[in-house]
């Protein structure tokens, strides 16, 4: 794509810069010559070693932990090309942070979701790409153009050939049903749902499981992980009701805390996730395969820098 060159700019910063390596060797384009790093009292700060003036700039970083140091490094980033007269400034944020308060859910509660939204585009971003929003509704958020990725698609090519038309795939809550049915639509397939309450943050109770699975394989699907207890609870209690085999993915591995010990010791037999967030390959547990949703922002990006649709991306 040496027609781009020079058009456009690709930068990143601490959070997950192989990521951005993989996008600009798929674009064609070196990645942005820029040091994101700290004083040493920890305030951050950005030094960009190349010129933008009249650039299309892409800033690939996601915010995910240390969430409070990303989120501030995109945020100081934006403000230093936005001073160095770039044309336009496009935040490519693959997992999109604090989006698990999106509404008020009792007394006295904030939105982050919508403080984060306000927080990038006060600093100057002119676009958003991410992917698989927590809630769809948070793209409303914004005042400027928000392009939302799936990362569905790569999760159930990826299943294609290890499971059989007997398999169902499980939302599970009530929240994921659209996209449970948007993956089973792809693999041709049916759905069930796990019905249960969350009587506070990252502790769930599993109620009851709505639709037919004894006796077959199960294929759970979820936007985040977070700890995992969630879903290896879901995964057990498929079990319990007759599930042959239970397999899982999820686009964004945060994996804090306990995670990788739950699911190693679960009955999940594969769990599937993408690189919206970095892991540890060693660290992963032998249990958790990662696929690579590179491409798909690469492609969105060009189309982006090239005025083409992206519409076919969201199928």
């Amino acid at each position: 794509m040496d027609f781009m060159r020079g058009k456009i700019k690709v930068f990143s910063g601490n959070a997950n810069k192989k990521f951005a390596e993989d996008i600009c060797k798929e674009l064609g384009v070196p990645l942005g010559c820029c040091e994101v790093g700290k004083f040493s009292d920890g305030e951050i700060f950005v030094n960009i070693d190349e010129t933008a003036r009249g650039s299309d700039v892409f800033i690939i970083q996601p915010t995910c932990s240390p969430v409070n140091d990303n989120l501030m490094e995109i945020l100081i980033l934006v403000d230093a090309l936005k001073r160095a007269s770039v044309g336009r400034i496009n935040a490519v944020i693959p997992y999109y942070g604090y989006a698990r308060q999106d509404r008020k859910t009792k007394a006295r509660e904030p939105i982050t979701a919508k403080l984060v939204a306000d927080l990038l585009t006060v600093a100057g971003v002119d676009r958003v790409v991410t992917m698989d929003l927590h809630a769809g509704q948070i793209q409303g958020y914004f005042n400027i153009p928000v392009d939302h990725l799936s990362g569905v698609p790569i999760l159930a090519e990826y299943f294609k050939d290890i499971i059989d038309k007997e398999t169902v795939i499980v939302s599970p809550d009530l929240g994921g049903v659209t996209r449970a049915r948007n993956f089973a639509n792809l693999l041709d397939l049916p759905i069930a749902i796990i019905e249960k309450r969350r009587p506070k943050a990252n502790v769930s109770e599993v109620m009851n499981v709505i639709g037919d699975i004894e006796g077959r394989n199960v294929v759970i699907i979820d936007d985040i992980i977070d700890t995992a207890g969630t879903i290896t609870k879901a995964a057990q209690v498929l079990k319990e009701f007759g599930a042959k085999s239970v397999y899982a993915c999820a686009t964004h591995p945060v994996l804090s805390g306990p995670a990788i010990e739950r699911i190693e010791s679960s009955v999940i037999k594969k769990f599937i996730i993408t690189d919206t967030i970095p892991t540890i390959k060693e660290n992963n547990g032998s249990k958790i395969e990662v696929v690579s949703v590179a491409p798909i922002f690469a492609e969105a990006i060009r189309r982006i820098h090239e005025n083409e649709s992206v519409s076919i991306l969201f199928d």
